[in-house]
């Protein structure tokens, strides 16, 4: 299990010194089971120190849920990734904080934090949410806003997933990509493997570069590394994937994913993804959760918590040509939904 000892909000902020040029904001930690941008940032603002990097422009880096970094836990109270529409936030201002949730306290912290930040930018604003999953698999990129938060993932060099903001309301990056700026989740690897902290760190670096806030002749050891390392994690998989199912659970029930599922594992309609304890609640888990439709299986829920079983999707662009995950031309054949 990666450690996590006592945590300031603020991660760093690293600028020029003067004004103008362009604001990267990476968030971290806004689930708390999700450690690993936070030892990933935490990389990158050393190297920058120690390398005395020159910045055009600013970097702010923000921690989420810190109460549930602190328990090893998604969230204590309610999902922080969900509390970001334009109501529920209204909501909260309107509340008195003595009744906040524990997520809501950590929303209020949070957001007064982006928003003096994004008030006082006069450049372009980019936005990086650090995340990873519960079940294993190659890196991946989740884009809401304008057109531009399609141009900063694509940088990445992995796959993106499109048609989630109707599936997931409320996400961090939905709020920040309605104010206009391009905001991406980069979603790393499983939650606790050292190759995520890899991931979250060169995304980091390839954001700023992307952004204009760091020059890339000025990256320690190179910007090509961190780009090598993210395309070669996520070689041969689509570059786009359409979702547009999400396995739903209800309030306290009882869900178990079979073992052995990862991201962008190929089912087929019928599979047993599953069992759940749904119309049987303390008679043990014995409905079985099959899927719907054939397609690429996303984020398994091998956790405790959260009310997302899983997602199908299918690639929206062109099969590839081989894939270290095991998906390859003849399994991409059957990515169809329906």
């Amino acid at each position: 299990m990666m450690r996590t000892e006592a945590l300031e909000r603020v991660l760093g902020t690293v600028s020029t010194g003067e004004r103008g040029g362009p604001l990267v904001l990476v968030t971290v930690g806004i689930h708390g089971n999700e450690p690993a941008g936070l030892h990933a940032m935490r990389r990158v603002l050393r190297d920058l120190g120690r390398h005395d990097v020159a910045l055009r422009g600013r970097l702010a880096a923000f921690v989420g849920n810190r109460a549930g970094l602190a328990r090893n836990v998604r969230y204590v109270d309610e999902d922080m990734n969900r509390l970001w529409t334009h109501g529920r936030i209204a909501e909260m201002r309107r509340a008195d904080p003595v009744r906040d949730s524990v997520e809501r306290g950590e929303q209020r912290e949070l957001i007064d934090l982006l928003e003096a930040e994004l008030g006082a930018a006069d450049g372009g604003v980019t936005h990086l949410d650090l995340h990873s999953t519960s079940g294993d698999g190659p890196p991946f990129t989740i884009v809401s806003g304008p057109a531009a938060s399609r141009v900063a993932a694509e940088r990445f060099g992995v796959p993106t997933l499109l048609g989630l903001d109707p599936l997931i309301a409320g996400t961090l990056i939905e709020y920040v990509g309605s104010l206009g700026h391009p905001a991406v989740v980069l979603e790393g690897g499983q939650n606790e493997a050292p190759a995520t902290i890899d991931h979250h760190e060169s995304a980091v670096w390839v954001t700023l570069c992307g952004s204009g806030v760091v020059a890339e002749n000025a990256v320690p050891g190179g910007l090509a590394r961190h780009r090598d390392r993210l395309a070669a994690a996520a070689g041969g998989l689509p570059g786009t994937i359409e979702v547009s199912y999400v396995h739903r659970l209800a309030p306290g029930e009882d869900f178990a994913m079979l073992p052995g599922f990862r991201n962008f594992h190929a089912v087929a309609r019928g599979d047993l993804l599953a069992h759940s304890d749904l119309g049987n609640p303390g008679g043990g888990r014995t409905r079985e959760v099959r899927a719907p439709a054939s397609g690429i299986l996303l984020m398994p829920r091998y956790q405790g918590q959260g009310l997302d079983g899983f997602f199908l999707g299918r690639a929206a662009g062109p099969a590839p040509a081989a894939s270290p995950s095991g998906i390859g031309p003849a399994d991409a054949t059957a990515t169809t939904l329906g």
